[in-house]
């Protein structure tokens, strides 16, 4: 998750959960869900970890969980797809667009299962899940940049 606050900041949730099912090798048919706690955020910056979780951003007492269900994968190019879904924020639920590439699959050497790589970018607006609206888009962009990468065990 990238935020654009007077400068760029960025920060990742470190309590969260993906399942990804999938009958097809080419993944035309897949499903993705992922829940992560949002008192999990981490941007290295204490006081501004703790105040994305109050009342004036995220809520996490409130709603503790960040949910997103895709509903819908289309092939857009050679390993590249659109993955639409439900994205669930401060009990506010609305439809997202992301871009998802598949990055390869490879034999993982610990655990010697298959394994595929997926990177989800897009960008989501903070306001459409009234997230922070008491700061001024000059100050805090309304536009969230979201990067997440992750590999999966077959």
């Amino acid at each position: 998750m990238f935020l654009q606050h007077l400068s760029q900041q960025s920060g990742v949730f470190n309590d969260f959960d993906v399942t990804v099912n999938t009958t097809k090798p080419d993944f035309s048919d897949a499903v993705f869900e992922l829940k992560a706690k949002v008192a999990s955020i981490d941007t290295r910056v204490e006081a501004r970890d703790k105040h994305l979780k109050s009342a004036d951003f995220f809520d996490a007492e409130k709603f503790p969980v960040m949910h997103f269900a895709s509903t819908a994968i289309q092939k857009a190019g050679k390993n590249k797809y659109k993955l639409t879904g439900a994205l669930t924020l401060r009990g506010i639920t609305k439809q997202v667009t992301m871009n998802l590439e598949y990055k390869g699959n490879a034999e993982n050497p610990v655990n010697k299962k298959p394994t595929v790589g997926f990177q989800l970018t897009g960008s989501i607006r903070r306001s459409d899940f009234n997230i922070g609206n008491n700061f001024p888009s000059s100050m805090i962009s309304d536009e969230v940049h979201i990067k997440a990468d992750g590999e999966f065990v077959q």
